[in-house]
């Protein structure tokens, strides 16, 4: 029975552990409140993150900040003192690159391969076996480690340079943000509408304007179901820096974004932080209608549609010229 280590076992890592429990894997793990919960699943409780590199090939981390992941790897009791050659350290969770980078050198220095991992997906997902698991860094490491991977995921992909996985991660959510955002604008304005509710959902949902952020929190938001959380504003928020830096280092704007981070902040503002983001439809529905600035906008774009127009019949106007020249 092969025995691996997680450092984390809580939200995410603790059904990650269930999964390859329950795929005839021995878990050893390790975090700094009760591990009740995860020996009542079958784990094995450590007493350090050294202690489960001392007794594992394979250690899968899933820590919320860089400062713990600093404390993993490096710490008085880190991974690091029982580093060996062949080892392969995974880390989960979603930190800066270079906060993950910086651990790849000296866990290297003991012949250790450190690779940038990321879950896309929340812990029921994760117990369904359905999330996403990214992994980037060394190619060998990281064929090494995939039966363990696929021990508690279906969907697995491999990105190749260290760094990419926390990429796709961050791009997912970008997306899942805005679509969730966007949802909420959807379903205030239907709710308003008079329109049958359920069909409304199925149509969308199976139509061009669906997503899967709709397909799962439309019906939530037509019934107000808020609580329990799947996802909450304060742990989507969390992602808002890590994708402004990467958007800053790459020079690109995030005007949807921008706008979406906006009304998360004002969720959490209003005391809904902890809600499901379902409850972004509420959100909206207390915030005013600016209908001057809308109509404001309007006047613009039909400026801009006449410039449109005006340059189009003058390239046509020159395309004809040079056609009756020829």
């Amino acid at each position: 029975m092969q025995t691996v280590g997680i450092v984390g076992v809580g939200k995410i890592g603790l059904p990650i552990a269930e999964n390859l429990i329950k795929n005839g894997y021995r878990v050893l793990g390790y975090r700094r409140s009760s591990m009740a919960d995860f020996e009542e699943i079958g784990g094995i409780p450590a007493r350090s993150p050294a202690e489960i590199g001392a007794q594992t090939d394979i250690v899968l981390s899933c820590v919320p900040s860089a400062k713990a992941l600093d404390e993993v790897v490096l710490g008085k009791h880190g991974l690091v003192h029982s580093a060996r050659p062949g080892q392969i350290v995974v880390e989960l969770g979603s930190h800066l690159i270079p906060d993950k980078e910086k651990h790849v050198a000296p866990l290297a220095a003991k012949g250790v391969a450190f690779l940038d991992g990321e879950v896309g997906g929340t812990p029921s997902m994760v117990r369904a076996r359905k999330a996403v698991v990214y992994l980037a860094g060394d190619e060998e490491a990281a064929k090494k480690v995939e039966p363990v991977i696929r021990g508690f995921t279906d969907v697995y992909h491999y990105f190749g340079p260290f760094g990419s996985a926390s990429k796709v991660k961050l791009i997912n959510n970008l997306l899942v943000a805005v679509h969730m955002a966007a949802t909420g604008e959807a379903m205030a304005l239907a709710l308003k509408t008079g329109v049958d509710i359920d069909l409304l959902i199925k149509a969308v949902a199976a139509g061009s304007g669906g997503s899967t952020q709709f397909g799962i929190r439309a019906p939530m938001m037509a019934q107000e179901h808020f609580l329990p959380a799947m996802g909450t504003a304060v742990t989507i928020s969390h992602y808002f820096d890590l994708i402004g830096d990467l958007a800053d280092r790459a020079g690109v704007a995030t005007p949807m974004l921008d706008r979406a981070a906006e009304l998360y902040a004002h969720c959490i503002d209003m005391g809904l932080g902890e809600h499901d983001n379902a409850v972004m439809v509420e959100v909206i529905r207390r915030l005013p209608r600016a209908q001057k600035r809308a109509k404001t906008k309007a006047k613009v774009g039909k400026k801009t549609k006449a410039k449109v127009r005006k340059k189009s019949k003058k390239v046509k106007a020159k395309s004809k010229s040079r056609g009756r020249k020829r």
